[in-house]
């Protein structure tokens, strides 16, 4: 074997494994908030560059509560990850879009927030799709070498269609094809995240 052939295997082979380390930068994770509100979900980041990560997360809750109360919906987001420090550790701002479905109602409230009326939730049931963009500001805290616990809050813009029933079983519609704007919070978190 000549010498231009072994620095060629020597190169391939560590190209391969330097490639194996960066494809092992991997976060699970899961939203402590969303456990709390029985809506399972799961999120995986991965690392793009020194100081950025590709998060994506996943939830869905599809159970009817006690009292008939509706809060089914399933919800992905992507986002992006910039990190004023390391990844996975500090500061990070980031952008996020979202896109889910929803149906929804007899959940006894009176909220009014920021032009949008959710009292309507109160005695009808409402079923659509969403989606949206958003900025967010988050910080991670090291646990272990393993374990991180990451707090984010995101504010923008969903865009929504939907249809509108007079109680949480009825069939019969009240009003067809709405939309609406809503501007305000879209991501609120506390992660347990495991990092590889």
């Amino acid at each position: 074997m000549g010498k231009m052939t072994l620095k060629l295997y020597v190169f391939l082979f560590l190209g391969l494994f330097s490639m194996g380390a960066k494809c092992q930068e991997v976060a699970l994770k899961s939203n402590l908030l969303y456990d709390v509100f029985a809506t399972l979900n799961a999120g995986v980041e991965v690392g793009l560059a020194d100081r950025w990560t590709l998060d994506v997360s996943a939830n869905y809750n599809g159970w009817t509560l006690s009292h008939d109360r509706k809060w089914k919906h399933w919800l992905l987001q992507p986002e992006a990850r910039y990190w004023f420090c390391d990844r996975w550790a500090g500061h990070f701002v980031g952008a996020h879009a979202l896109v889910g479905q929803y149906n929804v109602g007899n959940l006894d409230n009176n909220l009014s927030f920021l032009g949008t009326d959710f009292s309507g939730l109160s005695d009808k049931r409402y079923q659509g799709w969403f989606a949206g963009l958003g900025l967010v500001y988050g910080h991670s805290w090291i646990l272990n070498k393993h374990w991180n616990l990451e707090a984010l809050f995101g504010f923008g813009w969903v865009y929504t269609r939907y249809d509108v029933y007079p109680c949480a079983h009825c069939g019969t519609k009240v009003a067809e094809d709405k939309s609406h704007n809503y501007i305000g919070p879209t991501k609120a978190a506390i992660n347990l995240v495991y990092t590889f």
